[in-house]
């Protein structure tokens, strides 16, 4: 039976490895995941507000040219 124990608790051991391993790699790829999706919408947001500032500046433009030909 000591044989059979020990050999279980090596077992139990590997196992245990592998699952800390196994969890340790998802929550890696998670978090990996998480600060990409953080990293590009704050780029599609900084993107966004470029563009919205543009568009606002040449409708700034446009009113200003409407109103100086009037």
């Amino acid at each position: 039976m000591g044989d059979a124990q020990k050999a279980l608790r090596g077992i139990d051991k590997v196992v245990v490895v592998v699952v800390v391993v196994v969890v340790v790699i998802v929550v890696v790829r998670v978090v990996v995941v998480v600060v990409v999706v953080i990293v590009v919408v704050e780029e599609v947001v900084v993107v966004a507000i470029v563009v919205v500032g543009v568009v606002a500046a040449v409708a700034e433009v446009i009113v200003v040219i409407k109103v100086v030909i009037k």
